[in-house]
């Protein structure tokens, strides 16, 4: 009998081995849901990576570095000429400023003081004159208040109000027309013979002293420190400029080196034209920025020195003469804290000598003989004044009010001629150090004039110059 296969009848068997997969078909993989076997498809390269394999393969030929070469170069001048006109801009931006914004305000700031000391010394002159204030004292003192407004209303047009110099400017505007009120009070009463006309003038010379006085000096002060940034900003060197226009100058040099030890060749006339456009603009770059940088150092040393000094002097004379004239009419009235002496002869006292020392700082300073000899004549003028001073002191001191008064305010021989003569001596002094600093700061601000655009035009003709002196190079390979 034939043996029937183990597990009965119908069954099979199975195979001790399973058979390969059909060939084209994957083999299953132990991972879930991925075949065995499958390769994963190649990243693509990025366009970065794909480029510097380019450059990479580039600069393994020489047309190739070549042309990575001019590109080099023509980007660096391109730098030095964009870094040039913007260094240089801003310096002349700042010259700009000082001659047509910084420094104008700051001699307004000072004419707004000298202009409000006058009008008190007016005022108190006029005072002393008796009823019939003199007309020409009368017109002097509406000149400086009306001057002083005008000022003002200058300054605040072109001064920002939450600065300090536009609260200052707000403050001087609120005071002005108080002490003006004050004055028409006190020539009222002065024409009526009252004795109240000296109290509200001596009220009108506290506003002024305590108050408009050291306001007008803080806004001078404020507008001399702009003025002072603004110059020393004209006056930094533009270091990045300088750097870059030598980092040029050595790559142009070194492509040359390297041209002629290739070639033999001593000059390339693309990169030789590129070197001179470079050399041209640092050059200028240089000796411009050094006469401005000179020029502008000089207007301040020389000019807006002498005439800080030179104005304080001013107003040091006429606050002097203001006080001066109230001595006479205070009569006494007024004494220092402790009471051992006349408040107003003594802020005089104190006002000659700091006018004395001013003016031998300003004949130092003055550069010139035009400079000087106004600054001299001052200095004697104060001398006469002091000595004339202490007579009329001495003549009222005796009891003769009058005589005393004659000495003071009269047409001849008098402490007010003596003044007279030192403030003509001083407004020629300081129209002469305006004159010369507005011409040392035109003269910096003009060093500067044309280099930027030159700078751009430079710039240009150095990258297209230092391109087609490459391209002759490349031209030899084809």
């Amino acid at each position: 009998m034939t043996q029937l296969p183990q597990g009965g009848p119908g069954t099979q068997r199975a195979p001790e081995h399973a058979p390969a997969p059909p060939v084209g078909l994957p083999a299953q993989s132990g991972a879930a849901g991925s075949p065995a076997g499958q390769s994963l498809p190649a990243r693509r390269p990025s366009a970065w990576s794909v480029q510097s394999r380019r450059l990479r393969a580039a600069a393994t030929t020489e047309p190739g570095r070549l042309r990575i070469i001019g590109a080099v170069l023509a980007l660096l001048v391109v730098a030095f000429g964009a870094v040039t006109g913007l260094e240089i801009s801003q310096r002349a931006s700042a010259a700009d400023d000082v001659v047509g914004r910084s420094q104008p305000l700051s001699a307004d700031a000072a004419a707004i003081y000298r202009s409000l000391a006058d009008a008190d010394t007016m005022a108190a002159g006029g005072f002393l004159a008796g009823a019939q204030e003199p007309k020409a004292v009368q017109e002097q003192y509406r000149k400086d208040i009306e001057e002083a407004a005008r000022l003002l209303v200058k300054a605040a047009a072109t001064t920002d109000s939450s600065t300090s110099s536009g609260r200052e400017i707000t403050t001087l505007n609120e005071v002005l027309p108080v002490y003006t009120g004050l004055i028409e009070r006190a020539r009222a009463n002065n024409r009526q013979g009252l004795p109240l006309g000296g109290a509200y003038l001596r009220y009108a010379n506290q506003k002024m002293s305590n108050e408009l006085l050291p306001a007008a000096e803080r806004l001078y002060a404020a507008e001399t420190g702009r003025l002072d940034r603004d110059a020393a900003d004209a006056r930094r060197w533009p270091f990045l400029s300088l750097a870059a226009g030598v980092v040029v100058l050595a790559a142009l040099v070194w492509m040359q080196r390297r041209t002629y030890r290739r070639t033999n060749r001593v000059f390339n006339h693309g990169l030789l034209v590129a070197t001179a456009a470079a050399s041209v603009l640092l050059l200028w770059l240089a000796v411009g920025h050094t006469v401005a940088r000179a020029e502008l150092r000089a207007a301040m040393t020389q000019g807006q020195e002498s005439l800080d000094v030179l104005n304080n002097a001013r107003i040091n004379s006429l606050k002097a003469r203001a006080n001066e004239n109230l001595t006479l009419v205070a009569r006494g009235a007024v004494l220092t804290p402790d009471g051992s002496a006349d408040q107003y002869e003594t802020d005089y006292a104190k006002g000659m000598s700091a006018l004395a020392a001013q003016l031998k700082k300003a004949e130092r300073l003055a550069d010139d003989e035009r400079g000087r000899a106004p600054v001299a004549r001052a200095a004697r003028s104060v001398t006469e004044w002091q000595e004339r001073h202490r007579k009329a002191r001495a003549t009222d001191d005796q009891g003769d009010y009058e005589g005393a008064l004659t000495q003071i305010i009269g047409a001849e021989d008098s402490t007010g001629q003596s003044f007279q003569q030192v403030d003509t001596a001083l407004r020629k002094a300081l129209a002469h150090e305006q004159g010369e600093f507005t011409a040392a700061a035109e003269d910096g601000r003009g060093a500067l004039r044309g280099l930027p655009t030159g700078a751009a035009a430079l710039a240009v003709l150095g990258a297209v110059a230092a391109i087609l002196g490459v391209n002759r190079r490349l031209s030899e390979y084809r």
